[in-house]
C-alpha cells in the first residue's frame, strides 16, 4: 500500500493494522548521537493510550514501544529506527456483521473498491489505531529538536462537539482525559460523552496545537510551504475534516488593516498568519487548528448495501471512541513535530551556512 510514508529527510513509515499482531513505523533520517531509550518515547504513547477513561474505547493496549534498530549503547546511530507496539486486546469476533457490509462514514466501501478486498477488523488500516506509531516518532522529532532549537509543542480540546470550551489554564491539560485547558467545564463534559455513549451515538471536536520556539526560515517556496505541508500532515490523521493556520477561515471577515501582522523592534504586534509567511516560518508561535468529524462506528442503525450493491442497515459493535477527538491531541503535537523537523533538516541541508548580521527580532511583543 503506498501513501504510508511521510517527509523528506526525516522520513517515517508507518505499518500494520488494528488487528494484526502489531504495529509500528521505521524512521529514516534521524541524526547520530542523540541519547534515545524506550523511556523517551512512552510518555507520549501514555498520552494517547486507549481505555484511560470512561469516555474512550475500552479496548485495553498497553501500547509498550520497542526499539528493533537505529540505536546502539544508547544513542542513535543515523540509521533507520524501528519502533514496534505489539497489539494483545483485538477481539476481531466483534467485527463478524460487517464483512460484507459497509459503516456509513467509514472507509469500508472505498478500501474496498480501490483494493478489491479489506480487512475489517477494527477497520484494518484505516483504523486510528494506527496513530500510535506516529506519536512514538513525534517523540523522537520532540526530543531532537528540544534540544537542538528549544522547540516545544502544546495541544488541547477547544469545543466538544457544540460546547466550547473556554481556555482558562494550560496547566490544565494533563489533569482531565480530554486535555483541556479548563477545569470549570470538566463536569458538563463528562455528562455529555455519558450521554452521547447511553444513546449510542457519537460527536466531532475542534483540537489546537502550537508550536513554540520554532526557527525562523523553516518552510520552502511555492510547493513546500511550511503550512502546505502541515495542512498535509494534518489531514492525514483520521477524521479529520479541517485545517486552519492561524486566523483560518476567520481571515474572510479580516480586513487587511486588521489582519497583516505588523513588524517593530520589539517584535510582531499579533500573530494572524499563524507564525508562517510565504510558507516560510517567521519564529513566533505554529497556529493550527483541526475540526474533527463524529466518530462513524456507532450503534445506532444505519443505511447502507452489501458487497452484492442489496439494502441493509449496519450497527456496529466493538469498542469505540464516542469522539475520537478526545484522544486527538497528542498526535496533533506529534505531527507537528514531524513537519517542523523534516523541514529543520532541510533548512540546515540548503541554508546551514546563512548568516545575517542584524539580530532577528522577539516572536512577539503580545
Amino acid at each position: 500500500m503506498s501513501g504510508s510514508t511521510f517527509g523528506e529527510l526525516f522520513r517515517v513509515t508507518n505499518f500494520g493494522e488494528s488487528h494484526g499482531p502489531a504495529i509500528g513505523c521505521v524512521i529514516d533520517g534521524c541524526p547520530p548521537g542523540m541519547a534515545l531509550s524506550e523511556a523517551d518515547i512512552q510518555p507520549e504513547l501514555d498520552r494517547r493510550r486507549p481505555g484511560t477513561s470512561r469516555h474512550v474505547t475500552q479496548r485495553n493496549e498497553a501500547d509498550a514501544v520497542e526499539i528493533l534498530s537505529g540505536v546502539f549503547e544508547g544513542q542513535t546511530t543515523g540509521t533507520p529506527i524501528c519502533l514496534l507496539i505489539r497489539n494483545t486486546d483485538q477481539r476481531s469476533k466483534d467485527y463478524g456483521n460487517i464483512l460484507d457490509t459497509f459503516r456509513p462514514g467509514h472507509a469500508d466501501y472505498t478500501y474496498w473498491r480501490k483494493y478489491g478486498l479489506r480487512d475489517p477488523r477494527g477497520g484494518g488500516r484505516s483504523s486510528a489505531r494506527l496513530t500510535a506509531p506516529t506519536v512514538a516518532a513525534g517523540a523522537v522529532a520532540r526530543k531532537w529538536l528540544r534540544q537542538q532549537h528549544g522547540t516545544t509543542f502544546t495541544g488541547w480540546m477547544s469545543a466538544l462537539g457544540d460546547i466550547g470550551i473556554t481556555f482558562e489554564d494550560e496547566a490544565e491539560i494533563p489533569n482531565n482525559p480530554f486535555f483541556a485547558a479548563n477545569r470549570s467545564q470538566i463536569a458538563q463534559l463528562e455528562a455529555h460523552m455519558d450521554a452521547l455513549r447511553k444513546a449510542g451515538d457519537s460527536c466531532g471536536a475542534r483540537i489546537e496545537v502550537r508550536a513554540r520556539g520554532v526557527p525562523v526560515g523553516l518552510g520552502e517556496p511555492l510547493f513546500d510551504k511550511l503550512d502546505a505541508d502541515i495542512a498535509h500532515a494534518m489531514m492525514g490523521l483520521n477524521a479529520v475534516k479541517g485545517v486552519e493556520i492561524g486566523s483560518g477561515f476567520g481571515v474572510v471577515a479580516q480586513r487587511g488593516s486588521e489582519h497583516g501582522d505588523e513588524l517593530s523592534r520589539e517584535g510582531f504586534a499579533s500573530n494572524h498568519a499563524g507564525g508562517v509567511l510565504g510558507g516560510i516560518s517567521t519564529g513566533q508561535e505554529l497556529v493550527v487548528s483541526l475540526a474533527i468529524k463524529p466518530t462513524s462506528s456507532i450503534r445506532l442503525p444505519k443505511a447502507s448495501i452489501d458487497r452484492a450493491g442489496e439494502p441493509t442497515v449496519v450497527e456496529t459493535f466493538g469498542r469505540h471512541d464516542p469522539c475520537v477527538g478526545i484522544r486527538a491531541t497528542p498526535i496533533a503535537e506529534a505531527l507537528l513535530a514531524l513537519v517542523v523537523m523534516d523541514h529543520a533538516l532541510r533548512h540546515r541541508a540548503q541554508c546551514g551556512d546563512v548568516q545575517l548580521t542584524v539580530p532577528a527580532i522577539p516572536a512577539s511583543r503580545t
